[in-house]
């Protein structure tokens, strides 16, 4: 799996941290945007490792934190 982290400007002009996952020896065949639950955060091990296991199946992920959290 290949990360970046990524800071997103929301319409209010807040930074929310994020992370961009991608396959490791691949392009994606899909993407999916990760929501974790409203009191985690993206660094929750459940969430990362939910994150790790989409990419073996070629998906490309992004996750990130609401405003508030993480």
């Amino acid at each position: 799996m290949r990360s970046t982290k990524l800071k997103i400007k929301n319409r209010k002009g807040i930074i929310l941290n994020a992370h961009l996952e991608l396959p490791a020896n691949q392009k994606p065949n899909y993407y999916a945007i990760f929501a974790h639950c409203f009191t985690c955060s993206s660094s929750l091990s459940a969430v990362r490792h939910v994150s790790r296991a989409l990419t073996q199946d070629a998906f490309a992920v992004v996750r990130f934190d609401f405003t508030g959290l993480g």
